[in-house]
């Protein structure tokens, strides 16, 4: 499987131009075989939690239509972060398309505590199957949780792929932590970071690939947009900026 991290510079509060460049994003992406291609988190609105509740929307909301339309005709399974509006609050939320199939919320369900204001845990699941490979997913803090883990694996992960909003601050610890995840779980690991302005700091790029032995396989730099594609069965990686 070719599974593709995108490093995104999301325009903070503006879906519609978001979805475009996604939609850029997911056709280079193809272009290279791409069967997967995972955004950071919240990347259809940035990372901007005190702005959540006005942006926030219905996990069937018809301007994500054209992903579905996309996923369908390049036989490709599409991630992307968004807050979405449930009766009991509003989650962090990525949306997945996946071929001529209902599409699903990844609910973040072990938020931070400075999210706690803004949004409330999800429900997430463990593992989802993807062109015959189970993969799991963690949204930013939960990577750090080993609860989460710990529930991915007894499921059969054969991937893990994080979705992260990190800042300078925080990228180096997370980078850590997948590499460990990676060599101690014996399987291939990828995150998907932003880069540009989020809630007040600097989201630092960096978006990577380890192989099933925690070695780091190719990453992004700091500051300019791209897409990082890890062919798992060969564990070589195709980097391009955008």
């Amino acid at each position: 499987m070719k599974i593709c991290v995108a490093q995104t510079r999301p325009v903070t509060g503006d879906i519609q131009q978001n979805i475009v460049r996604h939609k850029e994003f997911i056709n280079r992406a193809t272009s290279f075989g791409a069967n997967m291609i995972i955004f950071p988190e919240l990347s259809l609105t940035g990372y901007e939690p005190p702005q959540a509740k006005a942006l926030a929307v219905d996990l069937h909301d018809n301007r994500l239509d054209d992903f579905q339309t996309i996923s369908n005709a390049q036989k490709v399974t599409i991630g992307a972060g968004i807050p979405i509006r449930t009766e009991k609050g509003i989650t962090i939320s990525m949306i997945l398309f996946q071929p001529h199939r209902e599409r699903l919320a990844y609910a973040k369900k072990y938020i931070h505590p400075d999210e706690e204001e803004f949004f409330i845990p999800g429900q997430n699941f463990p593992t989802i199957a993807i062109a015959g490979n189970t993969v799991a997913f963690a949204i930013c803090f939960e990577l750090s949780v080993q609860a989460h883990a710990d529930e991915a694996f007894k499921n059969g992960a054969a991937v893990y792929i994080a979705s992260v909003a990190k800042f300078t601050n925080g990228v180096d610890k997370a980078t850590q932590r997948l590499s460990e995840i990676a060599g101690t779980r014996n399987v291939p690991v990828l995150m998907s970071n932003a880069i540009g302005a989020a809630d007040g700091g600097m989201c630092a790029g960096n978006t990577a690939a380890w192989n099933s032995k925690g070695i780091l396989l190719a990453h992004l730099d700091e500051s300019h947009e791209g897409i990082l594609i890890l062919d798992t069965k060969t564990e070589s990686c195709t980097v391009q900026m955008l």
